[in-house]
């Protein structure tokens, strides 16, 4: 079956990244991701696919919590970075951002690992590559999406009103210079992966999200998960 991205966008997402992306470059990852579905196990499931964004439009849009993969389990990943749907066991790297919330700001944890109602607020949960083989971490980078997701980024830098960009690891960070507008905050620390959590727990990323928010006269996000 053909996939065309494009029309599977959100038109307000559309129309902010079509200016800042190639045709060309937008047509053959359309084409490669089209062929994975057909040939392969993909996630997240195809309807999945944009749910960052339909979740959170771009105009609602005031946090930005950047992933680098989708989880390549069965029935993980669902189109939110670090986040699964109901019922489906907490990833280690989301247990441990549910022990740093607990520990900033004393929300209790949460049993699911749905992020939807973060995404609801307007915290666009964004993963850089936004598709991924079954079983193949990484499988889909280098494909084109990180110049899709770049576009986004964009977008958001050029709004006038504030956007907290919030970036964990290595990777994310280096997003960090596609945000210029000095109206931005960008918080930035270790990635909750097990691997490097003991320099991510203290860094308080929650609080600080809400208090750069505040300062710019933006509510705060509600991160308790009920």
């Amino acid at each position: 079956m053909s996939l065309d991205l494009m029309p599977l966008l959100p038109a307000d997402w559309r129309e902010r990244l079509d200016p800042l992306l190639d045709p060309l470059q937008t047509a053959a990852l359309s084409a490669f991701v089209s062929r994975e579905y057909d040939e392969q196990t993909i996630y997240p499931p195809r309807d999945d696919l944009f749910n960052a964004f339909r979740h959170c439009p771009f105009d609602k849009a005031r946090v930005l919590i950047l992933g680098q993969d989708p989880y390549h389990g069965p029935g993980q990943a669902h189109g939110l970075s670090f986040s699964v749907r109901e019922g489906v066991r907490l990833p280690p790297s989301l247990r441990n951002i549910y022990k740093e919330l607990a520990s900033d700001l004393e929300v209790p944890v949460a049993s699911s690992g749905d992020l939807t109602p973060w995404a609801d607020q307007g915290v666009l949960l964004l993963n850089a590559v936004l598709t991924v083989r079954a079983g193949e971490a990484g499988a889909h980078a280098g494909k084109g999406w990180e110049e899709f997701t770049d576009a986004a980024i964009r977008a958001l830098n050029e709004r006038e009103d504030r956007v907290v960009f919030v970036l964990w690891g290595a990777y994310a960070r280096k997003k960090a210079k596609l945000v210029t507008g000095t109206q931005h905050i960008v918080h930035e620390s270790a990635h909750p992966s097990p691997l490097s959590a003991k320099k991510f727990f203290g860094t308080r990323p929650f609080s600080a999200v809400n208090a750069a928010l505040a300062e710019a006269g933006q509510p705060e996000i509600k991160w308790e998960l009920l």
